[in-house]
């Protein structure tokens, strides 16, 4: 998997219509309303940048994203598409991207899309901040993804006696992995529709 953290620049980009007048929702009280009206605000950010970057609006991406956005990807090297738009390398008939579903995650959005020939698979999960901006993107194309969550095994810790407690220091590998449960939060599907053989990741947020 290739990482990177660099400045985009937009060079070679001619502006586009303006995203300012996209509503983004309110902020409730609520705890729970807040989260998930927080989550719905997350996806209307990736939403816009996604017109944005499909529309050439400079402006609107410059509002988007960290100057700074850390990158992450894994696909073969020519796929690197996202790059090359951001950065204002791609060719004169860029890839264009494709979103087909959108799930907020706390702070990450997911978006799983493909071509205009539905021949490549693509999934991102954009990290937005309490500030409505995006710092981070991970990338994968043809490439099945499994999200999870790692949290601890509260039923085993509690039925850990006071002597097997003291002897922690010394307890194996494999003991220490089996206080610690997996929940699988989402599952991409796009790869295997395409009816492509892919490797599969998982990604623990």
């Amino acid at each position: 998997m290739t990482h990177f953290m660099w400045r985009w620049v937009g060079l070679g980009w001619v502006g586009g219509s303006s995203l300012a007048s996209l509503p983004v929702p309110e902020l409730a009280n609520s705890g729970e309303i807040l989260e998930e009206r927080s989550e719905s605000s997350s996806i209307g950010i990736v939403k816009a940048l996604y017109e944005a970057l499909s529309t050439r609006d400079v402006e609107a991406v410059h509002r988007l994203l960290a100057p700074d956005i850390e990158w992450w990807f894994h696909g073969p090297p020519s796929h690197q598409h996202m790059m090359r738009l951001l950065t204002g390398t791609s060719s004169d008939k860029p890839f264009v991207f494709l979103p087909l579903s959108f799930t907020a995650i706390g702070t990450t959005v997911l978006v799983e899309g493909t071509d205009k020939n539905r021949s490549v698979s693509w999934i991102h999960a954009w990290t937005v901040n309490t500030d409505g901006i995006i710092t981070q993107v991970r990338e994968y194309f043809n490439t099945s993804l499994t999200v999870t969550r790692i949290f601890e095994n509260s039923n085993q810790s509690s039925s850990a006696s006071p002597s097997s407690s003291s002897s922690s220091s010394s307890s194996s590998p494999v003991s220490l992995v089996s206080s610690f449960k997996c929940q699988q939060l989402w599952q991409s599907k796009l790869s295997y529709a395409i009816g492509k053989d892919v490797p599969g990741l998982v990604l623990a947020i």
